[in-house]
């Protein structure tokens, strides 16, 4: 496989999570794919952990998605486990994908007392190739023997694929007074335009929240976060995003999502997981510019959003902006292409702080030298006013580089 190049954007030290009450957690290496790396990770949550999660809409969803689905709605009263691995998704992988879910989980009731069926799964890697039941299986004893409550920059590690560096977020809050705290951590470079949602996140607290307030903050958190991403225009067959509290903490169980003793608590969330959906498009496959799509004017929200997609997703706008080229002609064609309401003589179109295009015609005050200048940044803004209504949206996304095709022109080998 291509060596990969460490993201222009990679953190220059990555900051530390410290341990949350009720959770701990080993990882190793299985070799399932990779050598001399670690590629497993579980997470063992304490009796009462609550768990929400959102999964990718892909229609041919990996056999670690249909399971957990199903094992979210287990009644659980005992602990709780995680187990993640990396190299490959299980998916597509026949009857040996399907079986080796099924011997894991009933290795794990054994090893950890846990039951089989709120086993929960995330997988990721290549697809098409059924996951190895007993290399898994043949470390849990050993992972139970060693779990340890300070394990999320390992996590972060063990889960990596082409991400060329983990990525993790932390954050503080108050509930009724007492402190809590919410760590996370994701995975994802390429694959990436998630719709829930080869994008795994986990998100954990000690907050003393419900399963269906956790529930309730992820769907109304992620749809400006996570699913405001793209590298790629892909919706991986894998996506989990994933909220996990063990209600240690000192407060009184909070049942309602609107409760106003949440507020803190909220902010620190939508945090965590912007921060890491982020850090997931800085580290997007060959990436070498950043990009924030900013669309307004148009007739709703949901317009603005499907149309600065339509821009992201757009293979010759991105690789414009890898050329240095400030081609809004491509632009325009984007927003055109969305089959979203838009009318050509009421665009406005900027690049950073310059207006390029407006009226039907190129901006007055157009200076091609400012503009190619700008162009040198490695974070560029394109602003997009629809001049229709009160719509607005931000995307996130990156460039389309040479090494994004020499990346996964050879994925598998």
């Amino acid at each position: 496989m291509t060596k990969l190049k460490i993201s222009p954007f990679a953190p220059s030290e990555i900051p530390s999570l410290l341990p949350i009450a009720g959770f701990k957690m080993a990882t190793a290496e299985t070799g399932i794919k990779y050598k001399n790396r670690t590629d497993l990770w579980v997470v063992y949550g304490c009796p009462g952990t609550q768990i929400a999660g959102v999964f990718t809409k892909n229609l041919c969803p990996g056999y670690p998605v249909v399971w957990s689905k199903k094992a979210l709605t287990v009644k659980n009263e005992g602990p709780s486990l995680l187990v993640v691995n990396s190299g490959v998704a299980n998916v597509f992988g026949g009857q040996r994908g399907k079986d080796a879910i099924v011997k894991i989980a009933e290795s794990c009731e054994r090893v950890f007392d846990v039951k089989s069926k709120s086993v929960i799964f995330a997988s990721t890697g290549v697809i098409g190739e059924a996951l190895d039941a007993s290399k898994i299986i043949s470390h849990l004893p050993d992972i139970n023997e060693n779990l340890f409550d300070d394990g999320w920059s390992n996590g972060a590690e063990a889960i990596m694929t082409t991400d060329t560096y983990p990525k993790v977020s932390t954050a503080s809050a108050v509930i009724n007074g007492i402190p809590v705290k919410i760590n996370g951590i994701a995975k994802g470079s390429g694959m990436i335009a998630p719709d829930m949602a080869t994008m795994l996140s986990f998100i954990a607290t000690d907050a003393n929240l419900s399963d269906s307030v956790l529930q309730n903050l992820l769907n109304s958190n992620v749809q400006d976060t996570f699913n405001s991403i793209t590298v790629d225009s892909d919706t991986s067959t894998s996506d989990t995003l994933l909220l996990m509290a063990s209600c240690t903490a000192q407060h009184n169980k909070v049942n309602d999502p609107y409760d106003p003793s949440l507020d803190s608590f909220i902010k620190a969330l939508r945090f965590v997981l912007k921060d890491l959906a982020l850090q997931v498009v800085k580290d997007g496959e060959g990436i070498s510019k950043f990009i924030k799509i900013k669309i307004k004017g148009a007739l709703s929200n949901s317009s603005a959003k499907v149309i600065g997609l339509s821009i992201a997703n757009s293979p010759l706008v991105k690789t414009a902006i890898a050329g240095e080229d400030a081609n809004w002609g491509r632009i325009v064609m984007a927003v055109g292409k969305s089959g979203e309401s838009a009318e050509r003589d009421k665009l406005s179109i900027s690049i950073g702080p310059y207006t390029i295009a407006e009226g039907g015609d190129i901006s007055k005050d157009y200076d091609e030298d400012k503009v190619s200048s700008y162009m040198q940044n490695p974070n560029i803004d394109l602003t997009v006013d629809l001049g229709l209504g009160d719509g607005k949206a931000n995307i996130y996304t990156c460039d389309l580089t040479h090494d994004y095709i020499s990346i996964n022109a050879d994925y598998r080998s």
